[in-house]
């Protein structure tokens, strides 16, 4: 699947590697797809997002509210919501779990840095992203996958990545009218 990707959409898979491996972890999320996408700069993603008003302070944001749903050990506000319905307090359990084993003890997979493949797995939300950025770019009679596809799937699988990205007016409806202008025509970065 990776041939079909654009250069742009690479350097998102990479970036993405990138931040597991600085964080120490093993798994790709869709959360770190995320934030690679944030880092790029003249893409039609980066197009997209400057045009919603996710720029400067609003990837910030982005990357604050990323964090603090990698600390509830990726759990949505939804997903918090649900369990607080059954009588569990996730804020609780997290500050529990981060006075006996430090801040940010939830955010992820720190498991052994050293393992066999040198390769970075993908989690299943991360490899959703990857099959619905192709289902979108085939929808679109795309023949590309660009880092826009991926974008656009990030806003459609739910979890941690679709709910930050819908609370700063990025949601599916909103980049396809950007990206594609209701269906009808392509937006051009600039």
């Amino acid at each position: 699947m990776f041939e079909r990707f654009t250069k742009d959409a690479r350097a998102v898979v990479r970036g993405a590697v990138e931040h597991v491996e600085r964080a120490g972890e093993r798994t790709v999320d869709a959360d770190h797809l995320l934030l690679a996408v944030l880092e790029r700069e003249g893409s039609r993603a980066s197009f997209a997002l400057a045009s919603l008003g996710v720029t400067g302070a609003g990837k910030e944001s982005v990357r604050d509210a990323v964090a603090e749903g990698r600390r509830r050990a990726g759990l949505s506000r939804a997903d918090a919501d649900a369990l607080a319905g059954l009588g569990i307090d996730v804020a609780e359990i997290v500050a529990r779990v981060e006075e006996v084993h430090g801040v940010g003890a939830m955010s992820g997979d720190r498991g052994d840095k050293g393992w066999w493949s040198g390769r970075r797995a993908f989690g299943r939300d991360a490899k959703g992203v990857l099959e619905r950025s192709l289902r979108t770019a085939v929808a679109h009679g795309d023949r590309h996958i660009g880092d826009e596809h991926l974008l656009l799937a990030l806003t459609t699988g739910g979890g941690v990545a679709a709910e930050v990205l819908a609370d700063h007016g990025v949601t599916h409806e909103s980049l396809t009218r950007v990206l594609y202008g209701g269906g009808e025509g392509r937006a051009k970065a600039g």
